[in-house]
């Protein structure tokens, strides 16, 4: 299946280093078009406090419309209908921002996330949520991976419904239902891990996590203690280093520089 990798939502991390929002978009044969995860989305820039929150006055995003998926699916030429599905590696507002630009495509996330989320979320949940980016009323299809194994990880459940190789891999710790989002491009598979990490020098140790990031990721986390575990189980994979693998996230815009120039992160 043909990948395009999008920065739908640049962010100025205040007191950080700039961020992308790494978004996949999918041809496939029989579905159409899929989004993993889908950014910020029109509706944020238009109305960016009911929509984006506080956070926004720390990650400073630059809600450019340029930027959005809707705008960069149709600059592919494609239409906006012809996203069927998308498939989400958590609920954070960076992440689902673009939703509502798809209102017909129906979304994949874990079942986990589904209930931190929008059933019956804790306070801190609620605080972190924004009911406004799912009020359009998509059609949500909650997922439990459990039973299978991708690549070392107990937790997985290919998306077949949707078309082969596509793998929703469940991964909590930054929020309750976290989810990586393994894609087979023929290749190569490419592994999303969404917010798992936030900076190559998580998986390799080779530069420092710019300690912005790293009080983020603290600050945010779910369960901080699952979050270092994830770490150690990315780093042990990238270890590895599987000739048909690429480990990305959605922030760092190194990472996501390198696969839009065809480069193996």
């Amino acid at each position: 299946m043909k990948v395009h990798h999008l920065n739908c939502g640049t962010m100025h991390l205040r007191g950080g280093p700039r961020l992308v929002c790494h978004v996949l978009l999918l041809e496939t044969d029989a579905q159409g078009l899929v989004l993993v995860d889908s950014g910020f989305g029109l509706l944020d820039i238009a109305i960016p406090g009911r929509r984006v929150g506080p956070a926004r006055h720390y990650i400073r995003p630059a809600l450019d419309p340029e930027e959005t998926a809707a705008r960069q699916v149709e600059r592919l030429g494609f239409h906006r209908d012809d996203v069927r599905h998308i498939v989400l590696t958590h609920f954070d507002s960076d992440h689902i921002g673009g939703l509502a630009d798809f209102p017909q495509a129906t979304v994949h996330v874990t079942a986990a996330e589904a209930h931190g989320a929008i059933h019956a979320p804790s306070w801190r949940e609620r605080l972190r949520f924004r009911p406004a980016q799912w009020a359009h009323g998509p059609s949500i299809v909650e997922h439990s991976p459990d039973g299978d194994a991708w690549r070392g990880f107990a937790a997985a459940k290919e998306l077949d419904s949707i078309a082969p190789g596509i793998v929703l891999v469940s991964l909590p710790g930054h929020t309750r239902g976290h989810a990586c989002v393994a894609v087979d491009t023929g290749s190569r598979w490419i592994l999303h891990a969404g917010d798992a990490f936030y900076h190559p020098g998580t998986l390799d140790g080779r530069a420092p996590v710019p300690a912005a990031l790293r009080a983020m990721e603290t600050a945010v986390a779910y369960d901080l203690e699952q979050v270092r575990a994830n770490h150690a189980r990315l780093s042990e994979l990238h270890r590895r280093a599987e000739p048909d693998l690429t480990i990305i996230c959605a922030h760092d815009p190194s990472l996501y520089e390198g696969m839009r120039a065809g480069r193996a992160a």
